[in-house]
């Protein structure tokens, strides 16, 4: 939903940790009904003045207070070598915004949530984009994400190099065997 997944100290896997809070039953699956709750969480938190809508103001404190990196990392030159390159020298041009960050490639992850373009997002436009996107992460439709799914989608990032793109069907293998289907 565009919070960045920052870890608490070198070393921590802050996607890791940010499963682990919006799994609410702890049970390793994160449900469409836990992915709405931590959106509410997220709205929330960028809902300063609790009017029931992210509002423009509200959205630039995000971009520049919130999530910095999102705006100030979006900018692109060119090495010695006459390269393009991003500023984190990754060479990926794919990704921009919020995109390189997240598990969706959604360069404004709150302000694509505007449903009816207003300019402000209301708490049901914030819900309804939880759900799309969670859709959109449910590769295999099984009606949960686990933690195994999200760190094979998880794009690339300068820390921790390349990953591997999604896989269209995800391989039974590749979950631990309590997340397979029954």
């Amino acid at each position: 939903m565009g919070e960045p997944f920052r870890p608490a100290t070198r070393g921590d896997d802050a996607l890791a940790a940010w499963f682990a809070k919006a799994d609410g039953n702890a049970d390793g699956r994160l449900t469409l009904v836990e992915m709405q709750q931590d959106a509410d969480r997220f709205f929330a938190t960028l809902d300063t003045n609790q009017d029931g809508e992210i509002d423009p103001d509200e959205i630039s404190h995000y971009e520049t207070v919130v999530a910095p990196e999102v705006t100030s990392g979006s900018s692109y030159g060119l090495d010695g070598d006459g390269t393009r390159r991003s500023r984190f020298g990754n060479g990926d041009l794919q990704h921009q915004g919020a995109g390189r960050f997240g598990l969706i490639d959604l360069p404004e992850p709150v302000v694509s949530a505007d449903a009816n373009f207003n300019r402000g997002v209301s708490r049901a436009e914030f819900r309804q984009a939880a759900s799309q996107r969670f859709l959109a992460l449910d590769l295999d439709h099984r009606g949960y994400l686990s933690l195994a799914l999200l760190e094979v989608i998880r794009p690339a990032s300068p820390a921790r190099g390349k990953v591997p793109e999604a896989p269209r069907q995800l391989d039974d293998s590749a979950l631990p065997d309590e997340a397979a289907p029954r």
